[in-house]
Order: C-alpha cells, then structure tokens, then sequence
C-alpha cells in the first residue's frame, strides 16, 4: 500500500470535518434543529381620529378669561361671587376654572341669593359655610349682611363675578353685583365681570320704569321692568352714573369711591343681541329653585308681577312654574275667556294639564308666546292684575296695609300704577300705561347704547 504523505493527510481530515458541518439536514448530537427566522409583528391598528369636540357657538365670560391665558387676574389673590349656574361652556364650575388659573389664587367664595348650590327658597337669608369641594370660605350675602364686610375682603386684590341673569329688574342677581361693587371700590378692590347672556336677548324692553322712592334691593337698577342688557353692561352703567351705587340701607357709597373704582368686564364672544337663550346652545342650569328652565325665565318677566298680592298663582300644580297660571275658584276655561278678551298681542291661552306634588292631575292655563316680535313681555301681568280686581269681592289693592304695598312698589316699581289700580280696580285703563312704559322703554334703550357691549 503506498504511502500518503502527512500534509495530504491533514487535507482530508479538514474536508471530512467541513462535510459534517455543512451537510444539509444532518442533525447536531444535541438533536436541536435549525430555527427559523421569526415572523414579522403585525403593524399596530390605526386608532381613530375623535371627532372634534363640539361646543356652544358662544364664549361666556369666563371661556375668554381663560382662552386669554387668565391674563386679567394673573398675581392676584381674588374672590368669587358665583352660583351654581356659574358654569364655562363646557359645564365646568368657574371655581374649578379658576383653581387651575397657574398666576392666580382663588381664597374667598361669596355666596347670593338662593345660596351657591341655587337650592334655597327666595328671601331666605343664609349663614356663612365651607366649601366642601375646596375647603374655601363661602361668605353670605344674603344673609346679616347684602354688602361684603372689609373683613371679607381683607388680603384680595380683585374680587371676579360670575352670575347669570334672566333680564328681569327684580331678580336679585344684578343687586348682588351692584353690593359687592360698592364694597370693593371702597377697599380698593378690583372687580372683575365675566360677562353672560341675557336670556331674553338684548333687544326687549318692557314695562314701567323704576321711581327714584322704589329703589331697593329688589329693584336697584332704575331701568324698565325688562331692561335688554347684559350683567357686564349693567355693570359699566353703575361705574359710570352718579349715585347708581345706592340702595336705602344697603349701600352708599361715595362719589369718589365710584370714580375711583377698578372694573374689568370680560366681554363674551359669539353673543349678539337678537340672540335669546336657545340659540346660544348652552345648557340651561336653573338660577334658583322657581326658574329651573329657560321657559320659566320667560315667565318671570311676563306673568311674575301679575301674581303680587293678586290671588294669582304661577304653575299647574307643581309643574310649569311661571308659565301656568291659576286664580281661586275660577276654572281653566273661565280663564282662558277673560285673558282672551283682552287680546293681548304675541300669546295665547292653553288649557294643560300638571301634577299636584301628592301625583294628581291638576287642570290650569299655560300662557303660550306665539309671536316674539308683537310680545310685550310685562303686559299679561298687567291684565292679571285689572281681572284679580273684576273678580274680587273688595278690590285686593284697596286694601293692602302700608308693609304689603311697599313690597307691591319696590316690585312693579311704579308709583302711578299702584295709585290707579288702588282706586280704580276693574275699571283701570291698561293700555293708557303700556303706551307710556313703551314710549320711555324706548328712550332708555337709546340712552343704554352707550354700554353696549354687543351688536
């Protein structure tokens, strides 16, 4: 056998070796097989686009202050004069607004009529409280008190209002404001305004005027009983006239105080006066336990004063309040004749039906507006205020006593009225007094151009 040589030999036990690494399908001693390359992931699923967040064409107040990156009240201590329908347009509480305000501390609430949460009844006072979501004081005034004390006020630098209004003189939000102006002008205190609709729009004004002897915390503002404007433009009226920051034992502040005084109004945006409370597309919240609607505030203006000391009452049971109406003894077609015959221009009577709060069925007349261009929104009160007389045995303004009939004035707001339905009764003459409340309606709108605020 020939012999190989030993470099040959090392070449083929090289060769040998490599055959055995690199066989195809030749398995290690292990038994473990090749991997295979592992599969691509799957691509993520795309995540929809949320629709747009649709929100109220209008701005209030508060909205602005706050696209405005709080600007107005940044580096200051500030209080708060809200209720519960002090909401942004997204249905957040201003005081929630305001606590994220990042150069701003939020240290006082103050609470007006019908308290913060807007549950008390009217003309309840209320005493001071904690605020439980935040912990914050909540200082009545509508309470031992109506003017913020100087001890409320101590260590703010501005003092922001946010409250909504239904456009009716004797609603007490507008003098709450007018208050807590007077108080913070004389402790050089800013106020600032976040601006609101007026749910009646800013075109209607209505009904009598206010005399100078009527003037009260019921009525402040010596306007028409409908006065078309907004808070932050009746608040710009009360910075500007003499002696428009007085009330009889309420305030009175001085002339130099008023001059004097810082006010900020934050203007809306998106509002124009023949905007009402619908076209707005807030959400109504209820002002106070009577007006838990945009309906009821309508009602407010048009049929509140015909139940003063009338024997009128508003609802249907405990439905409809401020639009349904009732007189004692006297059915819902009876009533319906008598209001028809006066042919009142811009409503219209209804028979409905409401529910008593035991569950019964209660028959009343809900008072319709059918036409808003022709209604006059004070008039029907008027008209229930000759018919109580009709139907009455003693005329029920004859015989008011001097506490009842104050309360009767600082109302209706006109002394001629209450002289003439006092000693005429039935027999009154409605249209001789609508005729002239418009005329003056009409010069007070002209002269209350000057603080528009809103086309």
């Amino acid at each position: 056998m020939p012999r190989r040589s030993p470099a040959l030999l090392f070449l083929g036990a090289l060769l040998a070796l490599a055959a055995l690494v690199v066989a195809p399908g030749c398995a290690s001693k292990s038994g473990k097989k090749a991997e295979k390359p592992a599969a691509p992931a799957p691509a993520p699923e795309p995540r929809p686009t949320p629709p747009p967040e649709k929100l109220p064409p209008v701005m209030l107040g508060i909205d602005v202050l706050e696209a405005e990156g709080f600007k107005a009240i940044a580096g200051k201590r500030i209080g708060l004069l809200t209720h519960a329908a002090g909401l942004n347009r997204r249905g957040e509480p201003t005081w929630s607004v305001l606590r994220r305000a990042p150069q701003a501390k939020l240290v006082t609430l103050f609470a007006p009529e019908h308290g913060l949460d807007g549950t008390i009844a009217a003309s309840v006072n209320f005493a001071d409280s904690i605020h439980q979501p935040t912990g914050l004081p909540i200082y009545s005034v509508h309470g031992k008190t109506r003017k913020p004390t100087k001890a409320m006020l101590k260590g703010l630098d501005a003092v922001v209002i946010d409250l909504q209004d239904i456009g009716s003189r004797s609603y007490t939000f507008a003098s709450a404001m007018l208050a807590m102006m007077a108080a913070c002008f004389e402790n050089n205190v800013e106020v600032i305004v976040l601006d609101r609709p007026n749910p009646l729009g800013g075109l209607k004004v209505d009904g009598p005027p206010l005399d100078a002897e009527f003037k009260s915390y019921v009525g402040a503002f010596r306007t028409p009983y409908v006065h078309g404007l907004t808070l932050g433009e009746l608040a710009r009226m009360a910075k500007d006239l003499p002696r428009m920051l007085y009330i009889p034992n309420v305030i009175d502040t001085p002339e130099a105080a008023r001059q004097k005084g810082r006010l900020t109004v934050i203007p809306m945006r998106g509002w124009t006066r023949a905007m009402r409370w619908p076209e707005t597309g807030l959400r109504w919240v209820p002002t106070s336990p009577m007006v838990p609607s945009y309906e009821a505030a309508v009602g407010y203006a048009m049929i509140g004063l015909g139940t003063q000391d009338s024997g009128w009452s508003s609802g249907i049971g405990r439905d409809y309040p401020f639009r349904g109406i009732h007189f004692p003894k006297k059915t819902p077609d009876e009533i319906i004749k008598a209001m028809e015959a006066y042919k009142i221009p811009g409503v219209r009577f209804l028979k409905m039906n409401g529910l008593s709060r035991e569950g019964k069925v209660v028959p009343g007349v809900y008072v319709e507006v059918v036409d808003w261009e022709k209604w006059r929104p004070t008039e029907v009160s008027f008209y229930m205020q000759k018919q109580a007389a009709l139907w009455s045995k003693l005329n029920p303004y004859a015989s008011l006593t001097a506490s009842e009939a104050r309360t009767f004035n600082i109302h209706v707001g006109s002394a001629a009225w209450y002289n003439a339905i006092r000693t005429q009764g039935g027999r009154v003459d409605v249209t001789l007094f609508t005729k002239n409340w418009a005329e003056r309606a009409a010069v007070f709108q002209q002269q209350a151009k000057k603080y528009w605020l809103y086309p």
